[in-house]
Parts: C-alpha cells; sequence; structure tokens
C-alpha cells in the first residue's frame, strides 16, 4: 500500500494564518485559494488547524461574529497527526476513528505535510479498474 507521504502536501506549501487573524479573513484565504484548511501559527510555530467544517460548527451555528472571533478561537488543537511511512489505508482508518477530514503528517516526530480525505479520494478514484 502507499505511503501517506507519498500524497502528502509538503508543510512549506501549506497555507498558514497568524493565530490573531479575523474567521472571516481566514475564509477568504481559504476561499480564495481553494482550500479546506489552514494552519494557525503562533511565532512561526504550527499551535493547530481551522477547517471549514470548524468555521461552520463554531462562526455559523454559534452566531458568532466572523471579524471579531480569531482562528485561535476556533481552530482545532492539536493537530492529528500520523507518520508518513504509514500507509493511505492507516489514514483512513485514522481520518474514519477520529471523525477528522485532514491530518498532519510528521517525519520523525515533526511535522512535515498534511493530507486530506479529498487526497484519499484523489488517489482512489485513479485506481486501476477491474
Amino acid at each position: 500500500m502507499v505511503p501517506v507521504k507519498s500524497f502528502m502536501v509538503p508543510v512549506e506549501k501549506i497555507v498558514k494564518v497568524d493565530r490573531d487573524v479575523s474567521a472571516r479573513a481566514a475564509a477568504q484565504m481559504m476561499r480564495d485559494n481553494g482550500i479546506g484548511s489552514v494552519f494557525v501559527t503562533s511565532a512561526d510555530a504550527i499551535i493547530g488547524i481551522l477547517t471549514d467544517t470548524d468555521l461552520v460548527r463554531r462562526i455559523v451555528a454559534a452566531g458568532a461574529d466572523p471579524e471579531q472571533t480569531t482562528v485561535e478561537k476556533i481552530m482545532s488543537a492539536p493537530i492529528l497527526t500520523i507518520e508518513g511511512n504509514k500507509t493511505l489505508l492507516d489514514a483512513n482508518d485514522l481520518m474514519a476513528k477520529n471523525h477528522v477530514r485532514h491530518l498532519g503528517i510528521t517525519k520523525d516526530g515533526v511535522l512535515a505535510g498534511m493530507i486530506s480525505v479529498r487526497d484519499l479520494v484523489v488517489f482512489l478514484t485513479n485506481l486501476p479498474r477491474k
């Protein structure tokens, strides 16, 4: 089976926002980049992840003001991770068990990238059909 590191988005290419950015600004950034999540940073350290689901549940459904709410208040933390040498099946199982759609990928315990359910779907879609 294919290791997750071969399908991850490298950490250098992941869109990041500072923890003090407003939820609205982060949502606009996600829209403009066609992505469903951003990593949240504090002094260049990644401290969490903000997903489209976080925005829906913690801003829209809660009736919070997206201009006045910072991403730090609504992000998911810590980021659930899996080692890069694990398989896509392992990643799928971990996502299903924890009801998440994004996983951080680590190399020797250090965050090296991210994989999403969308990445798994792309992989499965491209498998040869019998």
